[in-house]
Formats: structure tokens, sequence, C-alpha cells
């Protein structure tokens, strides 16, 4: 890692701001803000929901992550129409372009709406509107990863894949796992059916199940990323596979802390994953449930000794990481590059 105190401190604020970037792993519906599910819930008159931004907020204080994925499914009950899906979307796009984050690929929780009855085909028309609507008004592309609690076992994934494959919009590039971290070996011939139609494999793994569910998700999902994979750090073996392998891990650090898979933000693994040469991208998972965004998540990577070097690195691993095609991974890396030369890297 490079020294931290090479810029000072408005100059690595400075740089965090200009800094090119792409998010690899963020939830749609884990990035809605208080104030839109404010208005959503009055909408649908969803009961659950506290009635105030500022009841929204302490809701939002997580005893531990069973607690989080149900505060999670109770605030996804406010989405119901295509409406709904676009405002979010929408939102979600304007504020990442505000960070200078040219790309996101965007996990969906799609079963989450489907068991609820809300056919998929609605969730797509909303969020492709506001998809397309973003790229032509701020400049971002997003791009879509459709997913479904492994802990609701294998046919909530069938019937997932299933509506992927007979709806899916051009801005859908992979398919993920995520829940409570149950063992994958269920899963492996369903991620096999969606590699086989084209859709990437990228299943969370590793944020609170043990080194053993990045294994499964490597050795049965055939995973070309790692979403969080934060607990591979406790077998070495295991970090010496990814490193040889390069199959990038998604980290997210203040994610880790306010769902206690880690003590303290000072405990965060993520110095020693770079230090043992992982492919290592920074992202936010479900920024306001977890009170960052992505510049915020950049200041805790210098917060735990990370230098201007550093922060460009996790930025071009970011790119590298991404299903961005050539030219544009091309066309970023050159302008982070130039930004770390303009600041004396």
């Amino acid at each position: 890692m490079d020294r931290p105190t090479l810029l000072t401190a408005p100059a690595i604020e400075a740089f965090i701001r200009d800094l090119p970037k792409v998010e690899l792993h963020v939830h749609l519906e884990g990035s809605m803000q208080p104030a839109t599910l404010l208005e959503l819930a009055r909408k649908h008159r969803v009961e659950r929901i506290p009635t105030t931004i500022e009841g929204i907020r302490d809701w939002y204080a997580f005893s531990d992550f069973p607690h989080f994925i149900d505060v999670y499914l109770t605030s996804v009950e406010a989405l119901r129409d295509e409406e709904d899906f676009a405002l979010l979307a929408a939102d979600v796009a304007a504020r990442l372009a505000a960070q200078n984050v040219r790309y996101a690929e965007v996990h969906v929780s799609l079963y989450g709406h489907m068991m609820r009855g809300v056919p998929a085909a609605v969730v797509f028309a909303g969020i492709e509107h506001a998809r397309v609507e973003a790229e032509r008004t701020h400049g971002i592309r997003l791009r879509w990863i459709p997913d479904f609690p492994g802990d609701y076992g294998a046919g909530a994934g069938e019937e997932t894949l299933d509506a992927v494959l007979a709806h899916r919009p051009d801005g859908v590039i992979g398919f993920g796992v995520g829940g409570i971290e149950v063992p994958r070996a269920p899963f492996a011939d369903l991620f096999a059916r969606a590699r086989a139609a084209g859709l990437r494999s990228l299943p969370h793994a590793g944020e609170n199940g043990g080194p053993e569910r990045v294994r499964e998700a490597l050795d049965l999902l055939h995973a070309e990323r790692i979403g969080h994979g934060i607990d591979a750090m406790r077998d070495p073996a295991l970090v010496d596979r990814l490193r040889e392998s390069g199959v990038p891990v998604d980290v997210s650090p203040t994610s880790n802390l306010r769902t206690r898979a880690i003590e303290a933000i000072e405990d965060h693994p993520l110095p020693r994953m770079l230090e043992a040469g992982l492919v290592v991208t920074l992202n936010t998972d479900d920024p306001p449930m977890f009170g960052t965004d992505l510049l915020n998540e950049y200041r805790t990577a210098h917060r735990l000794g990370l230098g201007a070097g550093d922060l460009a690195l996790l930025a071009r691993n970011g790119v590298a990481a991404s299903f961005l095609e050539a030219p544009a991974k091309a066309a970023l890396t050159a302008e982070i590059d130039a930004l770390l030369a303009e600041h004396g890297g």
C-alpha cells in the first residue's frame, strides 16, 4: 500500500470526489432513501413502516444480520407498481452520478417482489425506463443483477430465473443469490442454467457465512465475482486461490460494520485483502440503510490507512471487474491514472 500522508485532508477529499468510479455491489431496494420510502409507504398505506423520516432512520439501527433482512423485506412492501420502481431507480441513478459514478451493476431483489404478487415484467419496465433516462440525463450507465434470497430455497431461485429468462430486458447482465447465507450446493444446477443463458454468476458469499460459502460459490456456482467475501481472509489457502485466480471480491466496509459482520471499522480486512494481492472493489451495498454512500466508503478506506494510490487501485479494480466493454474500461482506467498523476501519484 502507498502512504496516506502524501496528500492533505482537503486534497484527498478532492481526489475522492473527482475519482471516476464504478459501483458493483449495491442493491436497488436497499438504496431507497427515507424520504422516498416514506412517500411510497403513504401512497400504498404500508402500516409496518415508520411514519416519519426520523422514525425510518431509527428503524435502520440493526441489531444483527437477520434483523437487517427483516427490515429490508418490510421496506420493499412499499414498491408496488411500475412508477414506484422507476422513481426509485431514477433516484439511485441521480445520486450515483452526483458522486462521479460512471457505471453501476445493481442487484434487484426480484423474488422479493414476485412473492408479493408484483410481476417481474412490472419491475423490469420501471427500472428499464429509469435506466434509459439516466443515461440520457446523467451519462451514467446502469445494469441489473436480479437475485433471490438463498434461505427461501432453490424453488425461489427457479421461479426468479424463469421470470428473468421470460422477461429479460437489455439491462440485465447477471444472476445472484443473497439473503441469509445458507449452503450453496442446492443452487448449482440453477446457476448452471443461468450461465448457459448468458447471465453472469454474481452470488453473495462470505459476508458472515464463513470461508466455506466462498468456496462453494467458486466451485459450485462458478462465481465471476464474490459479493462481500471478507470471510475468505480466515482461510489462507482460499486467499491464495482468490489471488491466483483473480476472481474479484466486492467489499462494503460500512455494511459489514452495520450488520455486525465486524465489531469495529478498524477490524475491517480491506487493507489486508489488498496486501494479499486480491482484486478488491469498493461498494456500498445498501447505502441509506447503512448511512453511507460511495464517497464515504472511499473516505473510510483512507481512514483505514489507504493512500491515494490505493484508492485509485480500488477504482481501477472496479472498472476491471465490471462487465463494461473493453473500450469503455480503457477510457475509464486512463481517467483514473490521469487523476492520480495530477495529484502526484
